[in-house]
């Protein structure tokens, strides 16, 4: 190992702190996590209350109880969320606490279980948990989702790699990519944040009205919402404060029209969802909607995630990012979105976000949907980058200009 562990998971946790949810003093926090990333979950929370948090819960997760859960239970009790549950996720929304989310379980970790259980058990999920998902999605909170390196995950990245030594390999990457391993990963976040906000600010000036996707297997046209905005790395909560949602990301992001979007779009990377990992989607769009989509492996796991409800036929996001990212020339498969959708261009079936459109965040469901903003209880990425995609904005007088060529910003 070529790193000191210790010392680099109290820089990640100061940077999930400060930068990350940026606590506030006052404020409160909820942080998910396994019960095997204890001790980052203990650092992340000393230094939270150092920054001065009123409070910090702890969800604990535990994959092995949530895989005998749903391969045991009775399909009833899978598909009915107690009303404490409803409560808990209502009162968190209300109170405001902001979201710390630590992904480490296996990509693949239920597999075993049948599509048709965890579907079931995720739409009860996806209902109960609405009210913590709106106020995260409207960003009226600060919010993050980051990533901790664990055993199963570890030997899926690296397979040929036993133990503590793939699980050492994918800190090292972990604490690479989210530039941990520099001097003052502070500072350095704060050079990326204003280097992605630059792109952004090119694509606002724009105000294209589509975009228009070639690559191989992809011929897709996105058309784009009057006042759509176009964001980076960092966003503002309800309360003025700055917070980056994702760490690791490379990407400039907005929402489509969800009424124009036509053509076909391939997979590039796989993806995981639900304990499953789905390989080399093929999804056909006509006038907003999904009317074809296979895959050659996790098919199943795909046509339920569609079936969600009916925003999830659509797309609520279209992200850039370029080929020459560091995630991406590392040439590792993370099997891991956080990671993968900052490997490659992506887009999300499911719920946009209100902030990236002008006024969104005082709107309600219809008015969102009236303004071609689509809404769901889902937000799924999914890959569709690579060094040849080209990328070019349409504006509305019919005149086109290049965005990315063969993978990368073409100005």
């Amino acid at each position: 190992m070529t790193f000191n562990l210790n010392k680099n998971l109290e820089k990640y946790a100061d940077l999930i702190t400060h930068v990350g949810v940026n606590i506030q003093p006052g404020q409160s926090v909820i942080l998910y996590a396994s019960i095997t990333q204890k001790k980052l979950a203990n650092l992340i929370t000393a230094s939270a209350y150092k920054l001065g948090a009123a409070e910090v819960l702890l969800e604990w997760d535990d994959s092995f109880t949530t895989k005998q859960f749903l391969q045991n239970a009775p399909l009833d009790k899978l598909k009915d969320t107690p009303n404490y549950i409803k409560q808990k996720w209502q009162e968190l929304a209300n109170q405001r606490y902001s979201r710390i989310s630590l992904i480490s379980d296996d990509p693949n970790a239920l597999s075993e279980v049948p599509t048709e259980r965890v579907a079931a058990f995720q739409s009860a999920q996806g209902t109960a948990r609405r009210p913590i998902m709106q106020v995260t999605t409207n960003n009226d909170i600060s919010w993050l989702v980051v990533a901790a390196a664990d055993t199963d995950w570890a030997k899926r990245v690296f397979p040929n790699l036993h133990g503590e030594e793939a699980v050492n390999c994918l800190w090292e990457q972990i604490f690479k990519t989210t530039l941990v391993d520099q001097d003052d990963p502070i500072k350095a976040w704060q050079d990326k944040v204003q280097d992605l906000s630059q792109h952004a600010d090119w694509l606002n000036k724009q105000r294209f009205d589509a975009l228009k996707y070639s690559a191989p297997g992809t011929d897709l046209t996105v058309g784009l919402p009057v006042g759509h905005i176009w964001e980076a790395a960092d966003s503002k909560d309800s309360s003025g404060n700055t917070f980056v949602a994702n760490i690791p990301t490379e990407e400039v992001f907005t929402a489509p029209d969800n009424r124009r979007i036509n053509g076909v779009v391939s997979s590039t990377r796989p993806l995981g969802y639900n304990g499953t990992i789905i390989e080399n989607m093929k999804i056909t769009f006509e006038n907003g909607r999904v009317t074809d989509a296979t895959a050659e492996t996790g098919s199943d796991v795909l046509q339920h995630l569609l079936e969600t409800d009916s925003g999830a036929k659509s797309l609520g996001e279209v992200s850039l990012v370029p080929d020459n990212s560091p995630i991406s020339q590392s040439n590792i498969v993370f099997f891991n979105t956080l990671f993968d959708e900052n490997a490659s261009d992506h887009m999300a079936f499911g719920e946009a976000y209100p902030f990236t459109i002008e006024g969104g965040t005082k709107w309600d469901a219809e008015t969102l949907m009236n303004h071609g903003m689509n809404v769901s209880q889902t937000h799924v990425d999914f890959m569709i980058g690579s060094n040849k995609m080209n990328i070019d904005g349409i504006k509305s007088d019919g005149s086109i200009i290049p965005i990315f060529r063969n993978g990368n910003w073409a100005k």
